[in-house]
């Protein structure tokens, strides 16, 4: 898990990319906020995944927003999504 995402948040949603180097975590906090993070995965960190950038620091009102803020940061996860909808997870009802 990244130094970004903070222990009290609840990653629902973690999404792949093809090639199994590339990740999109989308998760909840307990102030009720969502974010996304995308990460990294390479040979030379023992295939440990590494935050790629800072997007886990936004906060968003709801999931879908934060799932539309990552598929226009994202494009892979937005062709990934598009070609498998049913990876796009949502949170437990009391936190959607």
């Amino acid at each position: 898990m990244s130094q970004r995402i903070d222990r009290a948040w609840v990653v629902f949603a973690s999404v792949e990319n093809d090639a199994h180097d590339r990740c999109v975590d989308v998760f909840y906090r307990p102030d009720r906020t969502f974010g996304f993070e995308e990460f990294r995965r390479d040979v030379e960190d023992r295939g440990a995944w590494t935050p790629v950038r800072f997007f886990s620091g936004v906060l968003y009102r709801t999931a879908e927003d934060a799932y539309r803020a990552a598929q226009e940061h994202v494009p892979w996860f937005a062709e990934i999504l598009t070609a498998s909808p049913s990876l796009r997870r949502l949170p437990p009802e009391d936190r959607a």
